[in-house]
């Protein structure tokens, strides 16, 4: 307990000195919680010898006040200084969370670690965050609470005070087989949790596919059994902990009893008087409660504990080094745009890149074709650091990508995808994350020169109007549009283009190529090219399959090749 405890606090930061000192409030807390019942027992001792008089009534009335109110001083302080900073420790937490991810590479998410995430910012950290911060000082009181009660045991008996240790010593063997059945369900439940959040999602992703293919019912009993085994497994939880729950309450009445019937053996032996015989009768029922209230928050610490290693599971990703201190020099230099030099990537174990060479020169068009699945935007993602090389590098104007700081390397290279993701804000911010020091003058332009100027206009609150997460409220064209707008108002001097209309009405391709001939003009492109007719002009053609480049050339010289791009040129204008 004490070790999770430890845990806990370990991960607060800043916060951890106001957490300590939270601690102080509770062991004043847990005095003035005890005073009362010494106060009564002082009160019934003065009765029975004849020495209690008006003066001491009034005095001990008071002295019972005092320590009523400050019990809820004590107790507020504790609140503000702990309950309060656990919420801003949570709240950095997500910060720093939000942070580390930013920086990991797009591997991490890729691999089902997206119900992780949820999870984990979803379930672990609300759970910590409003069912344990709290607790800490609570169970410092319960600590100073168990302990005064003891040796008010041994003020009235030595016997007494050694049958009360040895209650306490019952309590804790009985505490720590119960984490120990409680830890292992805890990891269960919580890994119960992360696979039903990714179930939630997947289903929550994919039901435009579900619907539209009548699949409800397979998918439907696929999150229903998500659901049903992450119920079965918090029960299974809790018929762990209630035979040591049942334990724990047995030992609590075993150890009263045992108590009780040793004072009633002590008195009528004359080794107690009569007015510690009716102290006890105070103390007794009182005499164990904050031991088994302290064991009682165990499914609340072990549920914490797998939480915690879930949490820090997910801090524990590698993240993209972004030590690069050096600058790439100006555009316009000698040396080539891009140089990609045997580069070789795997994803885990799995090659998907094997020394893939080429270069680009500044202005110059390369595009990448092939079979899906072949290697192609693998290798653009690769110029912008979503992942690392295995080995070889890429270079831009004669530097290692890698010795560059990643801001500085995002500043050189702007993406255009098909699947373009909006964020619910304005059509202003969304188009001026491209540049956010931009003025409104420049932001106009870039939509006029995305042909999506006239259509913003028409919306109800024209740039000013929020749209939907996801860019939910816009056509795809639409979307495609206000993304190559952001990315005209960057301005960098290499585009990545993921031939953005290959998906798209006929009307709103007209519209996208004449945005992209905007964007590209005076630009090094990488295009990942899907219809082969829009990259007839391009100065080389790079074929890939299986992770390597097959083919190389401009159309005319490939096409006389006759080999696995004109075959390819072949069945698509079959």
């Amino acid at each position: 307990m004490l070790k999770i405890m430890h845990r806990l606090i370990s991960n607060t930061g800043k916060y951890k000195g106001r957490i300590r000192a939270s601690y102080i409030t509770a062991f004043l807390k847990g005095l003035m919680l005890k005073a009362p019942l010494v106060l009564c027992f002082l009160c019934i001792s003065w009765f029975m010898q004849g020495q209690l008089d008006k003066k001491r009534c009034i005095y001990l009335g008071l002295a019972v006040l005092a320590s009523v109110i400050l019990q809820a001083v004590f107790e507020h302080a504790s609140n503000v200084l702990q309950s309060a900073a656990g919420y801003m420790v949570f709240a950095d937490m997500r910060l720093r969370l939000g942070d580390h991810l930013r920086k990991l590479p797009m591997g991490y998410f890729t691999e089902g670690n997206m119900g992780k995430i949820s999870s984990v910012l979803a379930t672990d950290m609300v759970f910590i965050e409003e069912n344990c911060m709290g607790v800490l000082s609570e169970l410092v009181t319960f600590i100073i609470s168990q302990g005064i009660m003891t040796v008010m045991m041994f003020v009235m008996d030595i016997r007494l005070g050694l049958l009360s240790l040895l209650i306490v010593a019952a309590f804790i063997i009985v505490g720590n087989l119960m984490l120990k059945t409680s830890a292992g369900h805890s990891i269960i439940k919580q890994e119960a949790s992360e696979s039903l959040t990714e179930e939630v999602l997947d289903f929550a992703e994919g039901i435009g596919i579900i619907k539209s293919y009548n699949m409800l019912g397979d998918k439907s009993k696929r999150l229903t059994d998500e659901f049903e085994n992450s119920c079965k497994k918090s029960i299974d939880f809790e018929v762990a902990y209630g035979p040591w729950a049942r334990a724990l309450y047995l030992t609590f009445g075993i150890g009263t009893s045992a108590v009780l019937a040793m004072c009633a053996y002590l008195f009528n032996a004359g080794k107690i008087s009569d007015i510690y015989m009716v102290g006890m009768a105070l103390f007794l029922f009182d005499m164990f409660v904050s031991i088994k209230s302290y064991y009682g928050q165990m499914a609340r610490l072990t549920v914490t504990n797998a939480s915690l290693d879930r949490i820090e599971e997910v801090f524990a990703a590698e993240e993209l080094k972004d030590e690069g201190r050096k600058t790439f020099s100006d555009a316009g230099s000698d040396a080539a745009e891009i140089v990609y030099d045997n580069v070789s990537f795997a994803y885990t174990d799995k090659d998907v890149l094997k020394n893939v060479s080429f270069e680009v020169k500044q202005g110059e068009m390369a595009a990448l074709v092939g079979p899906s699945g072949g290697g192609k935007s693998t290798i653009a993602s690769l110029l912008a650091r979503f992942w690392d090389v295995k080995s070889g590098r890429i270079l831009i104007r004669g530097e290692d990508i890698r010795n560059v700081s990643i801001g500085n390397l995002m500043d050189q290279i702007s993406m255009v995808f098909q699947r373009v993701y909006l964020f619910q804000d304005t059509v202003y911010n969304n188009i001026a994350i491209g540049r956010p020091d931009a003025t409104r003058e420049e932001v106009e332009e870039a939509a006029k020169k995305a042909r999506c100027y006239d259509f913003i206009m028409q919306l109800p609150e024209g740039f000013n109007t929020v749209i939907g997460e996801g860019g939910a409220s816009l056509s795809g064209g639409e979307k495609q549009r206000i993304s190559i707008a952001r990315c005209i108002l960057k301005d960098s001097p290499i585009v990545i283009l993921d031939e953005a209309t290959a998906s798209v009405d006929a009307d709103n391709e007209r519209a996208i190529q004449e945005a992209i001939s905007e964007l590209c003009k005076d630009k090094t492109l990488l295009v990942i090219a899907h219809r082969l007719k829009t990259i007839k002009d391009a100065d080389q053609i790079l074929v890939v399959s299986d992770g390597e480049i097959i083919e190389r050339g401009d159309h005319a010289s490939l096409i006389n090749k006759n080999g696995t791009y004109a075959n390819m040129v072949s069945l698509q204008n079959e």
